[in-house]
């Protein structure tokens, strides 16, 4: 049986993790900041991004969002593992996107894994370590970073 607060931990994560996907849906920067630790490290490289700290995560993210006329970052079947005021998560995310191709719009698929490591903070819960695990890209516009 869950304790109260192993089930509190749990539903501070899922809102966490529920909060990443509005942001960046959302485009709200000052939101997505806010999710993260101060020494927080993102890592994209499986899904074709940088890696590197909050604030250069943002600034590739501002930069390349507005490619997509759409986006949705659906997160389920979140797996938790709380160890005091840490925890380790792996969530998966199924991302459809929309971009405009000759003046028509063209949706294409993404499938990955957030793999996380999170920390309790004076604030709650955050975000110290996202890494995207690829398990797909379906449906790409001509030549978006596909692999052999």
């Amino acid at each position: 049986m869950l304790s109260l607060q192993e089930i509190s931990d749990r539903l501070e994560l899922e809102d966490l993790v529920a909060a990443y996907s509005h942001a960046l849906d959302a485009r709200d920067w000052d939101a997505l900041a806010e999710l993260f630790t101060a020494d927080a490290v993102v890592d994209y490289t499986e899904m074709g991004g940088p890696r590197g700290d909050v604030a250069s995560t943002i600034d590739f993210l501002a930069r390349t969002m507005p490619l997509m006329a759409s986006t949705q970052h659906l997160v389920a079947t979140s797996r938790f593992r709380v160890d005091g005021d840490r925890a380790d998560g792996r969530t998966i995310c199924f991302n459809p996107m929309v971009v405009e191709v000759e003046s028509h719009p063209h949706v294409f698929f993404c499938g990955l894994w957030y793999r996380d490591r999170f920390e309790r903070t004076a604030g709650g819960w955050r975000i110290a370590e996202r890494y995207e695990e690829r398990s797909y890209l379906h449906n790409l516009p001509e030549g978006w970073g596909r692999r052999p």
